[in-house]
């Protein structure tokens, strides 16, 4: 299908890309637009006017930020991948990114469209919300500060404002003792997940001594498996670990479609749970 007609401007700076939001409520944000432009092909989206923040250096790079790891929103998809700090610090995300489309649309996409565009079948979501990571938005009223417990509020919809801009993601270092895995079952290498699991575990003793879990595609929103979580504190490798991880897919509300109907995907939660939670932890 043809898109509707749209308008397109290329702002010079943030400040001039906010002026252009603020002036249009139907305007969007044209980061690297692999999410947002087959969608205007298929008119799910028509959006009056095309905001392309692409060539804003200000909006790229990974920095170490002492305790924290900032992203930039324009930062691409492979550029996170290949990132040395990310890698040392954010091991999780460096997972979860390599398992994201293939190595074109890596090239082209950013890690802010994919978390903006707030598709709760991608994988970035879920890890951002396990790293419980703070996305830093901009508009003309100046900078907002939005936990990424509050970012996602409904199928492609975030809890950005009219006139706002994902300027970039703070990651907190989690530091040593903690081990990290994603697991994602898909049905081609390309393809959205049908269930994806972002697992952090920290050991003491022996035992777990705290778990984050991010669910992928398993509601309207990325999710926290909060019942996995508190059932794994205190909790051996072992059979007693795998009856633990039956609680992720508790009080979730998975999508039915056509590749899976909502038991299975609760299913595959529970399994993919437990996979990526004994890798975290160091089983062998």
């Amino acid at each position: 299908m043809i898109p509707a007609q749209f308008d397109y401007v290329r702002p010079g700076s943030l400040a001039e890309a906010c002026q252009e939001l603020a002036s249009d409520e139907d305007a969007k944000v044209l980061a690297g637009g692999q999410s947002l432009l087959p969608l205007m092909r298929l008119r799910m989206a028509y959006p009056s006017k095309l905001v392309d923040i692409g060539r804003l250096p200000d909006l790229k790079g990974v920095h170490d930020r002492g305790d924290h790891v900032f992203i930039g929103a324009m930062t691409t998809h492979d550029e996170v991948l290949h990132s040395g700090v990310v890698r040392a610090d954010c091991p999780l995300l460096a997972l979860a990114t390599a398992q994201v489309a293939d190595p074109a649309i890596r090239h082209r996409g950013t890690f802010g469209g994919s978390l903006a565009h707030a598709d709760p079948a991608g994988d970035l979501p879920a890890v951002v919300l396990a790293l419980e990571g703070v996305f830093v938005a901009r508009s003309q009223e100046g900078e907002r500060e939005i936990p990424a417990a509050e970012f996602f509020v409904d199928y492609w919809e975030s809890s950005l404002g009219p006139g706002e801009i994902l300027v970039g993601v703070r990651l907190p270092k989690l530091g040593a003792g903690w081990g990290f895995h994603y697991e994602k079952f898909h049905r081609t290498a390309q393809a959205w997940a049908i269930v994806g699991v972002a697992a952090a575990v920290r050991r003491s003793n022996g035992s777990i001594a705290e778990a984050r879990i991010g669910l992928t595609n398993m509601g309207s929103t990325p999710l926290r498996a909060r019942a996995a979580e508190s059932a794994l504190e205190g909790v051996e490798l072992g059979d007693q670990l795998r009856q633990a991880c039956e609680e992720a897919a508790a009080g979730t509300s998975p999508p039915s479609d056509l590749h899976a109907q909502p038991d299975y995907r609760r299913h595959l939660a529970r399994v993919l749970t437990h996979r990526a939670v004994r890798t975290a932890a160091g089983a062998p």
